[in-house]
């Protein structure tokens, strides 16, 4: 029952973290198509960058800390990419080159987007494997 609700907990924090990058891609998309302006996608961006990066943060610990270590390794390069982006100080947006920075905004998201994903069908799986595992224990 313990691996289970370790692997339910897993699983939100993963969603939410898959909600942030997709309200991220989606502020960005209504500024290419001119539906808000930059400084309020700017804002919107900035205000949700760093609790992603903490909750990715976050999960990498757990990851850890419960000797899940493929996971763990599979986080990892996602985790150095956030922690180098905030040491190099370019995490933020700026508001008067977003246009410029706009494809590459979109691709970065993108690719985080890819990732999270993978990481929700596997966290997914072992949620499910663990309940049936449980289930059998039980019989």
């Amino acid at each position: 029952m313990g691996d289970m609700l370790i692997w339910l907990l897993f699983f939100f924090i993963v969603v939410a973290i898959l909600v942030m990058v997709i309200f991220q891609l989606i502020s960005l998309t209504d500024l290419e198509f001119d539906y808000i302006n930059p400084y309020e996608t700017a804002s919107r961006i900035n205000k949700v960058v760093l609790p992603e990066f903490i909750t990715q943060g976050v999960l990498c610990f757990l990851y850890l800390v419960t000797g899940h270590w493929a996971m763990l390794l599979y986080c990892v390069p996602y985790l150095y990419y956030n922690v180098n982006l905030y040491m190099q100080r370019r995490h933020l947006i700026d508001v008067t080159e977003i246009f410029n920075m706009l494809s590459w905004e979109k691709k970065q998201r993108i690719f985080k987007l890819a990732h999270i994903i993978i990481l929700l069908v596997i966290s997914l799986f072992w949620v499910i494997y663990s309940a049936l595992e449980d289930d059998e224990l039980d019989l």
